[in-house]
Order: C-alpha cells, then structure tokens, then sequence
C-alpha cells in the first residue's frame, strides 16, 4: 500500500472509531447479506458472515460508539504460495469474490472505507450508486475487472481523501472538484485518456498521484498544468507515447515537496539529466530507468542529501564509473544504487564513501579492471551484481571479507579467478550465488558446502573437471534453479529425485556425465542434459509426472531404446530436443497429447515406421525435424491442414515415398522446407506461391518465450532461441543467430518429376533453392531473375532443357549455382552483377558466418594438433628419432661455428692487408 493512502487509512480509522462494544444495526446487517448473496464466493472469503453481531465478521468493522458499520474492507487474499517474481511482473493470482454490487451497500450510511481491491467483478461498470456513499473517505476499487467510463458522480464524494481505480480497463478521467483528496491512483487502465489534465488544478490538497501505464496516444498527460498541490508523491512510469523532456519544468514546481518519484519506462524521455534533479532535496526516491537518458550523472546529483533509492538502469548513460560514483558518494543514505545496462566504463573505485549501501547493482555495462578489495568494507550490503562487464584478475577473501549480509552475488560472465583457501568459511549465507564464466576449478571449491540457504546456483563454464562430490548434493535441497552446464565435470548421477525439494531449472549440459539418467525430481519444469555421455534408456525419466514441465532437451548423449509413453503427463511441454542419440522403434501415438508443443527435435535417431496421425493435435508446432532417421511411408497432408504455424519442416534422410500433397501449400509461415534425400515422386505443387512468408523479410533468431511453475508456486521465465542443421552449399551447418533469415526449400535427391513450378519464382525472399538429382523436365522458368535474394540455386542432375535464362544475371546475391549434368543450352549470363560472385554485402554474409565459424576454429585446432603433435609427439614417443634429431642438430651447430669462425679470420687477415 503507497505510503499516502496508509497514511489516509489510519486517519480514517481513527475518525470512525473502530471497535466493538456496541452490536451491529440489523438493518445494516441485512444489507450485508443481501450483499453477499449478489456475490460468488470460491474460497469461502465470507464463511463467517453467518452470526448475529456482523461487526464480528471478517472485513467488517462497526464504531465503537454507534454500532454504525463504517468500514468494509474486503481486498482478495493472493493464493497460497504467493510469488515474489509474479509480484514483482504484477501477476499475483488471488482468491477472488465474483459476481456483482448490490446497491444494499446503500443502506450503511455511515460507511467511510470501502476497498474491494483485486476481487473479479467480470468486466462490469462502477455502480453508480457508488457515488451516493456520501461519507466515503477511502474507495479502494483497483485491479477488479471493472470497465466502462468513470461515474461523473465520483465527484461528488467530496469528503474523499484516498480514491484507488488502478489496473482495471476505465475510460474518460474527468474526477470533478475533490478538493480534499490526498491519494489518487488511475493508472494501469489502458483506455482512460483525456486531452489535458486541467482537472488536477482542482485536486488542491493532493499529496498522492499515480498515472503510470496509460498506453493510449490520447492520454496527453503531460501538457502544461497549472497546480498548487503539495504532491510527495508522483508515478508517471510506462506512458511510452506521452512522456518527453518537455515534462521536467512541470516537475521542478514540487521541488521542495516531492519525496518519491518515479519516471521509468518511457521510451521517448530522452536527452541529458538536467542538474536541477539536484535541488530536490527532500527527494528519497527517484526512477528514471528504462528510457533513453544519455551522457553521464550530473554532480548535481549529490545535493540530494536525503536520497535512498537511486534508479538509473537500462538507459544509455556512459562516462568513467569513477567520476559517476564521486559525485554521488555525497549521499549518505543511499541504500540502492541500480546502474545496469548503460555504458559505463574504466575500473570500479573504492565504494568504502557508500557505508549505507545494501543494493548495488552495476551489471551490463563496460567496467574493466580488478575489483577493488574495498568493497569487502561494504558491511550493510546485501545485493552485489556486476555480471556482464570485463573484469578480471583475482578475487580473494578479502573481497567479501565483511559481508555478513549479502544473500545475492552476480559475478558471471567477467574473466575473474576465485583464489580462496580450502579452509575458507564466507560470513554470509547465500541464497543467489551466479559465477557463469568465472574460474572457480578445476575442482568443486570447498567453500561452497557452507551455504545452506542456495535457491539460485550458476556456476557454468567456470573450469571445473572433476566428480560432483557428496557433500554438494546436501546443498541443493532448496534449490530451485541449477546450472552447472559447460564444464567438464565427469561421473555418473546419483537418484536426484529427493535432491531438491522445489526443483524448476536444472542444467547440466556439455559435460562428460555418463551412465544412465536417474530418477529425476517430479516438480521440474526445465531439464537440460544434452552433450554428455548418458546411456541406456529413458523410462525412468515418466518419473516427472507433472504438467509444469516444459522444456527437455536430452540432445546429443548415447541414449537408446523405444521411446518411452508418457508424454501425455506433459502436457504443458513446448520444447522436446532428443536429437543426435540411438533411439529404435516407431513414433508413440502419445506424441498427440503434447498439445503445447512448439518445437520436436528427433534428427539422426533410429526411428522407424510412419508419423502417427495424432501429431494432427500439436497445433503449436513450429519446428520439427526428423531428419537421418529411417521413417516412412507418405508424408501425411494433414501437416498442412494442422499445422499452421510450422516454420521448419526437416523430415531430409528418411524413408517417405508417394508425391507431395497440395495440402503442404497452407503452411503459411515455413521458411525451411527440406524433404531431401527421400523416395518422394510425382510433380512439385504449383501452389509453392502460398508460401508467404518466403515473400517478405522475417526477424533474426526463431524465439520462444514461456513461463512455469512448479507445486509450490516457484516460476521461472525462459526466453528459448531455437537452431538447426541446414544444408548449405553441400555442407551442413548449424543456425541459430540468424536462423530467421534463412529461408529455404530443399527437395533435392528424390524422384520428382514434371517442370519447375514458375510460382516458386514469387517467393522473392527465398535464400536458397535446391531441387538437384530428380527427374525434372521442361525449362528453367524466365522469371528466375526475380529471386533477388537468392544465394544458392541448385538445379543440376535434372532433365532440364531449354536456354539458361538470361535474367539470372539480375540476381546479385547469388554465390552458388549449379546447373551441371542437363540439357541446358547457352551461357550462363555475365554482367555487372556476375555469377557466382556477390558485389555487395548482403544478410547472407551473416548467415554463411553463423555456420562457418565453427568450422574455421575446427580448423585452427586440426591444424596445431598435427603440426605441432605430428613432430614433437613423435620425437617424444621415438627415442632412436629423437637421438638422431638431436644428434642432427649438434652437428649442424658445429658446422655453423667452424664456418662462421673461419669465414671471420679470413675477412679480418684480408683488412689488415
């Protein structure tokens, strides 16, 4: 609750004075219940309403003198298991009364305080009648599923003090002449607007103002107005369309009052800080993140002697870290300090001048250097986050010498060394402890089975190779996201499925794990076990018998067997990568129940058999690849008619025969479509036309963002970035950055038959076509030339005749072309725009990188492995070779020596001469 309308509640209820010694009115009594009845109770909110004193029953409360009921207060309890990252995102789920407002409310004349806050009122209007509570001091209606425009009556209510309509769907904002209102909170309804706000200069006593998150164009909230309100406190966060810099001289009017201050997330509040900020000296809270401030801190800012919270975050403020913080070390009661995400550089100072600092947050930007010791003499600190810079060097004890408060470290992804003693015991308990990328090995470090509280543990790619001791599983009881991917940690897995008591991410990812998988924990949502060494079958993983998981990835392991049959308990699951392992048999009719299903990886398996038909439920489905397996029969039409939203179909390598379907034409969204190297026969649709999202331009990255929970009301948010094998240019490369941007249709080693489609020629985003080693006839379409963006074309080892079209000297990006092995006549058209050599950079280049990279590293490693290996490691493995070698060299140093000593006397006789 906002300090003001506390403040307001306590003044109201010392007014009425509450209590009772004196029964309820009857009359009153039966307007309660006449209340109740026009309301859906679930949760058993009102089970008490049922005795003959209704002052006794819950949110009820009568003066002590009259019996007068004067106070209803009846907000939503949260469920069980309440959130702190929902509460934090505004999701909070409640138990909520239903239903509506009896106008029986009218019979309690006398009532000063009504808060029927985050109940459900089914998108229903504010009663009017509401307006007739003449008496009402405090009106708490917010997040209640109310809509429509605002009573004008509201107005009315003259002896409002505290008035409460945030976070429902109001329209219009015209709140009439409430001169002695002191807290007012609208925000968070999307449509309320108006075309000025005249109608504060009525609000004269207003001490409270919250108009965060108007959305709407309309709500020009920020044109000039004049106001002789004492506002402290002032909310103007998310108005993305309204809030500019022309709202800074407004502002400075409530320089000598305003204590709280919060202007985040507006995207168009852009420019410098103005140094005026400084004169805010009764200021203890200000927000300016999320927006587009730039240039550096104001020293002004120093003046804000009484300042507590300090938000600057996610904008793009650079200029030496040193010189920001010395201006605001000034500030002996600042407790918060958030810098993240700018661009901030040069090395962190002594921060011993911030004694009161319990938040410091400065991660995501461009800090480099060591980390000074000093910041161990921070004894009150409890947040310390500087992920994401480029640190380096060592951290030691001393570091963290006197932290006896801290429960959150962010060290991850700098080039820092921990060098603590085995011996080592920290004087804080952790509950977030995140070293990604931090040199922590090659062993678990002792240290860390001293803290017993760990609900957040990262310590990925941090150079440990070694066996994960007994003692680390005691630590992982509370945990509830765990990643210790990329490392080289070796070993097999104990049953974990009584390790964690509210598991929900797990990782463990590229290392060197092996044996079977284990028992696993029945809450998780996220498992990650790809790139180890596991074996044998999966059954035990039907131990996970729960809706919340929804992401699984056992990729690239020595997995084998059947798959297993039950996957319909996982009917939440969105993301299945079992690719690159020995799984046999056929396709589980199962697999239908996985109705939330975005992306199925299932390449270089053994499966067999034909794709069942239940696969027609996974409506979701946006990837699939079942390439390299030996599945077979026809590739059923339904995956167009059901599947609208694939983007990649990978079904290359199998076994499928028949022709294709005209029915694939409706899926409108593939961008990658390779059925290569099967039996496929028959003509190629006409209707490739309908492909329309290889007409235009798509985004980067194919992105999946999701959100679960486990039992215990633990969620977690994962944003999934989605890759793929394509074959490019005869070559197989893995796409993941720029896999949006491939657009590609593979049909090639097949026996298809009839001409090329000319429709194929309107897909003019189409980066690579490839319909080589079929039985295709007739003539390369003329309108070839319109596939500007075309970078490999492909047509060789057909049956084509006719002249090679002269318009594809129109395409400008094309690196690759083959028409080999046809019956094709003419030259292949040179110009200005030559064949086979781009004359520009294109997003091509960025595609073709995304795949070469590896392979250039490959070959850097290949090439010292036997240079360096082929010679040394021979003369280290050869002791005749390595004598003769040595030999060898002494005797070509003798040679050098007597020549050279030679050659010299005979020069210096010849210049004495």
């Amino acid at each position: 609750m906002p300090p003001f309308s506390f403040l307001v509640l306590v003044v109201v209820c010392a007014k009425a004075g509450l209590g009772t010694t004196v029964g309820c009115v009857e009359r009153e009594r039966e307007a309660l219940l006449r209340f109740k009845h026009g309301l859906v109770d679930d949760y058993g909110i009102l089970s008490s309403w049922d005795t003959r004193d209704c002052c006794q029953w819950r949110g009820v409360r009568c003066s002590n003198q009259s019996g007068h009921i004067v106070m209803l207060h009846l907000p939503a309890p949260p469920t069980e298991f309440e959130d702190e990252y929902k509460s934090l995102r505004g999701e909070d789920e409640y138990k909520s009364l239903r239903g509506e407002i009896s106008p029986s409310l009218l019979e309690l004349e006398h009532l000063t305080h009504l808060d029927l806050s985050c109940n459900d009122f089914e998108r229903s209007p504010i009663p009017p009648f509401i307006a007739s509570l003449s008496k009402i001091q405090y009106l708490n209606l917010s997040y209640a599923n109310f809509t429509g425009r605002l009573p004008s009556q509201l107005g009315n209510l003259s002896n409002l003090l505290s008035l409460d309509l945030s976070d429902n769907d109001f329209e219009g904002s015209q709140l009439g002449n409430l001169s002695n209102l002191l807290s007012l909170d609208i925000g968070g309804n999307y449509h309320l607007h108006s075309e000025n706000l005249d109608w504060l200069s009525y609000l004269s006593s207003l001490r409270h103002l919250d108009l965060h998150y108007p959305p709407t164009p309309h709500y020009s909230v920020f044109s000039p107005v004049n106001s002789s309100a004492p506002l402290a406190f002032l909310d103007l966060s998310d108005n993305d369309y309204d809030l500019t810099s022309s709202i800074y001289p407004w502002l400075f009017n409530f320089t000598t009052t305003l204590v709280h201050l919060d202007l985040s997330w507006n995207a168009h509040l852009n420019g410098s800080i103005p140094d005026a900020f400084g004169n805010m000296a009764s200021l203890k809270y200000l927000d300016m993140s999320g927006n587009q401030l730039q240039g550096s801190i104001p020293e002004a800012f120093g003046n804000m002697t009484s300042l507590e919270r300090l938000y600057l975050d996610a904008n793009k403020l650079e200029g030496e870290i040193r010189k920001s913080l010395s201006n605001l070390c000034r500030l002996q009661q600042l407790d918060t300090l958030s810098l993240s995400d700018n661009q901030l550089r040069g090395s962190v100072p002594d921060l011993t001048g911030f004694s009161s600092l319990r938040w410091l947050y400065l991660d995501y930007n461009q800090l480099n250097g060591t980390l000074p010791t000093s910041i161990g003499h921070l004894t009150k600190l409890q947040v310390l986050d500087i992920n994401s810079n480029s640190l380096q060097g060592n951290i030691s004890e001393a570091h963290l010498l006197h932290l006896s408060q801290l429960s959150y470290l962010d060290l991850s992804s700098n080039s820092l060394t921990f060098n603590m003693s085995s011996e080592w015991v920290p004087p804080f308990q952790l509950r977030s402890l995140l070293l990604a990328s931090c040199q922590l090995g090659p062993r678990f470090p002792s240290w860390l089975q001293t803290q017993k509280q760990l609900q957040n543990l990262d310590i990925s790619n941090s150079n440990i190779s070694d066996v994960i001791p007994d003692w680390f599983w005691n630590l992982t009881s509370r945990i509830y996201d765990f990643n210790i991917s990329n490392n080289q940690i070796t070993g097999t897995l104990p049953n974990i499925s009584s390790k964690f008591d509210d598991p929900l991410y797990i990782d463990m990812s590229s290392n060197y794990l092996e044996g079977s998988i284990p028992q696993l924990p029945s809450e998780l949502a996220w498992l990650d076990l790809s790139n180890n060494k596991f074996s044998g079958s999966i059954t035990l993983l039907c131990t996970v018998a729960n809706s919340y998981l929804v992401y699984l990835d056992l990729s690239n392991n020595l997995l084998s067997g059947e798959l297993p049959n039950c996957w319909p308990q996982w009917k939440n699951l969105r993301v299945l990568n079992l690719e690159n392992n020995q799984f046999s048999g056929k396709f589980p009719k199962s697999f239908g129940s996985l109705q939330s299903i975005q992306t199925l990886h299932l390449r270089n398996n053994n499966l067999i058999g034909e794709l069942p038909s239940s696969l027609k439920k996974c409506k979701s489905l946006g990837f699939i690849d079942l390439a390299k397996n030996r599945l077979s029969g026809k590739i059923p039409p339904w995956i167009g008619g059901n599947l609208p939203n694939l983007t990649v179909l990978n079904l290359r390598s199998n076994k499928f025969s028949g022709s294709i379907s005209p029915e694939i034409c409706q899926l409108k969204k593939i961008q990658i479509l390779d059925l290569s190297g099967n039996n496929m026969s028959g003509t190629i649709p006409r209707c490739l036309s309908n492909f329309t999202a290889m007409t235009k331009k798509g985004s980067l990255t194919i992105t999946y963002n999701f959100s679960s929970y486990n039992p215990n009301g633990v969620s977690g948010y994962w944003s999934y970035v989605d890759m793929e094998l394509v074959k490019w240019k005869g070559r197989e490369f893995e796409y993941k950055n720029t896999l949006g941007l491939v657009k590609s249709i593979d049909l090639s080693s097949n026996k298809l038959t009839g001409e090329i489609p000319k429709e194929v020629t309107d897909l003019l985003e189409l980066v690579s076509l490839n319909f080589s080693r079929n039985n295709l006839i007739g003539s390369i379409p003329t309108t070839i030339g319109q596939l500007k963006s075309l970078d490999v074309l492909d047509l060789s080892q057909n049956q084509l005749i006719g002249e090679i079209p002269s318009s594809l000297s129109e395409i400008d990006r094309l690196s690759t072309l083959d028409l080999s092995n046809n019956n094709l006549s003419g030259k292949i058209p040179r110009g200005d725009k030559a064949e086979g050599t781009p004359n520009a950079y294109s997003y091509e280049d960025d595609i073709q990188q995304d795949g070469n990279d590896m392979w250039f590293y490959v070959s850097i490693a290949l090439g010292f492995i036997v240079g360096f290996w082929g010679v040394c490691g021979t003369l280290l493995l050869n002791n005749s070779w390595r004598y003769a070698y040595f030999h060898f060299l002494n005797k070509i140093k003798d040679w050098l020596y007597v020549t050279t000593t030679i050659n010299m006397a005979r020069l210096w006789r010849s210049l004495q001469s």
